[in-house]
């Protein structure tokens, strides 16, 4: 039902993009720490798992252990596909035997796209060569990964949710948007980051240092 891709960029921060025909896909399925990695559950989705495996992601285990001590830890782990890329830039995935219909995974350079109920094989590799063509800002960069991975034939069905996410050093998520039900949810995800992003910067700046905040441009506010 989902289609993914996790990435470790050249600064480390982590980003992550994700659609599915689900509603919300990206509030359950993607789960990102600053420093320390990004995981994508799903499939049948435990939201749990994401936590869990940051968690032992930030002492230090490989992607690949990662994985490997959740799928022996959770007895509905045939129901799952996980992927991870841990602070290295390593990436791994677990699908289950009871993942469902057409299972692909493709890893790349720092990155990892994944997917279940694909319209065909290719979509993950798809998703990885796109990111390693697309130019621009990371949140760029990733959402033309999805697009890619659309192109190449996405989900088997239609698609209604999309989202992507990002986190740097500051400790929250930089970027965090989502389209929870929509005809054309990676589209409007672009949209979205086409706003966003020009005021990305401020709003980390305002987060961190208030008081030498510009003004924020909205009726009723005196600073310039």
């Amino acid at each position: 039902m989902t289609f993914s891709l996790l990435a470790r960029d050249l600064d480390g921060s982590f980003g992550a993009v994700i659609s599915s025909s689900s509603p919300a896909v990206s509030s359950r399925c993607l789960w990102l720490r600053d420093g320390v990695g990004a995981v994508a559950t799903q499939n049948i989705t435990d939201p749990r798992i994401g936590n869990r495996a940051l968690d032992l992601l930030a002492t230090g285990i490989a992607a690949e252990d990662t994985l490997s001590q959740i799928e022996s830890e959770d007895v509905n782990f045939p129901y799952r596909q996980v992927l991870a890329v841990d602070a290295r830039g390593r990436a791994s995935i677990r699908s289950g035997s009871e993942a469902l219909g057409t299972v692909a995974s493709a890893i790349g350079n720092g990155s990892i796209a994944a997917g279940n109920l694909l319209a065909d094989a290719s979509v993950p590799q798809a998703m990885v060569d796109g990111l390693s063509r697309a130019t621009g800002q990371f949140e760029e960069r990733l959402v033309a990964a999805l697009q890619a991975g659309l192109d190449a034939g996405g989900e088997a069905g239609s698609i209604h949710s999309a989202g992507i996410a990002v986190v740097s050093t500051v400790g929250w998520r930089i970027t965090d948007l989502r389209v929870d039900w929509n005809d054309d949810p990676v589209g409007e995800l672009s949209k979205l980051l086409s706003i966003w992003l020009p005021q990305r910067d401020d709003y980390i700046g305002r987060g961190l240092n208030p008081g030498q905040s510009a003004g924020y441009g909205v009726p009723g506010d005196p600073r310039p």
